[in-house]
C-alpha cells in the first residue's frame, strides 16, 4: 500500500468527510465501471456503486492494509454485485439497457468533443452497437465467469488483485476467465450469425 493510501486510510478511520470525498474522486469511475459492468443496468449500478462506499466508509476499521485500497474496495464492490445480482433474480428484474449512455460517457471522459474527432456516423453506429452486442453477453455471462472476465479484461486487473478480490486461487480464476472467454465468444458468435454478419 502506497503512502498516499495510508494516508488516506487513516484520515478515513478518523471520519474525515474531505477524506471520503477524496476516496470517491479517486475510485468512484472506477468502482461505477465494475458495478456496471457486472450489472448491466445504470440505475443499479450507481446504487450499488453508492452502497460500496458506505460500507467502505463503515467498514474502513476492518481494512487490514495486506492489499491495495483499490483491491478491497473492488473485493466489496464484487461482492455487493452478487448480493443484487441474486436480488434481481429473485424479483425477476434483469433488465440488461442503458449501454448507449455508457458509450456517450465514455467518450466525454475520453475528451471527444470536436467534430474532428468523432467518427463516421455509420462507424460510430457499429461502434455503439458492438459495445451493446458485447455488454449484453457479458452480461449474460455466469456470475463466476462475469466477475473475472469484467476483472481482467475490461478493468485490466493483474491476476494476484482478481486472486485478493475473489479469494480464489490463480488457477482457478485462469480457468474461470478461459471458460469466461469462450463463452463470450460463443455468445458474439451466435448473436452474428443470428443477424446474418460473417
Amino acid at each position: 500500500m502506497s503512502l498516499r493510501e495510508r494516508l488516506l486510510v487513516r484520515k478515513l478511520r478518523e471520519r474525515d468527510e474531505r477524506a471520503f470525498r477524496q476516496m470517491m474522486e479517486l475510485y468512484g469511475d472506477r468502482v461505477f465501471n465494475l458495478t456496471f459492468r457486472m450489472l448491466g443496468n445504470r440505475a443499479e449500478a450507481e446504487d450499488v456503486a453508492q452502497e460500496v462506499f458506505i460500507t467502505v466508509f463503515k467498514s474502513i476499521d476492518s481494512f487490514r492494509g495486506d492489499s491495495k485500497l483499490s483491491t478491497w474496495l473492488y473485493r466489496i464492490a464484487v461482492n455487493h454485485c452478487k448480493n443484487r445480482i441474486k436480488y434481481l433474480a429473485r424479483r425477476h428484474d434483469r433488465d440488461r439497457t442503458d449501454y448507449d449512455e455508457g458509450v456517450a460517457r465514455k467518450a466525454d471522459a475520453a475528451g471527444v468533443t470536436g467534430p474532428t474527432q468523432l467518427p463516421r456516423p455509420d462507424a460510430h453506429l457499429e461502434g455503439v452497437e458492438l459495445e451493446q452486442q458485447v455488454a449484453a453477453a457479458i452480461a449474460a455471462l455466469d456470475e463466476d465467469y462475469r466477475t473475472v472476465v469484467v476483472l481482467r479484461d475490461i478493468e485490466e486487473l493483474a491476476y494476484d488483485e482478481i486472486c485478493a478480490i475473489t479469494g480464489l486461487p490463480e488457477g482457478t480464476v485462469k480457468s474461470r476467465l478461459h471458460r469466461g472467454r469462450v463463452a463470450l465468444r460463443k455468445k458474439l458468435q451466435k448473436h452474428r450469425k443470428s443477424e446474418g454478419t460473417p
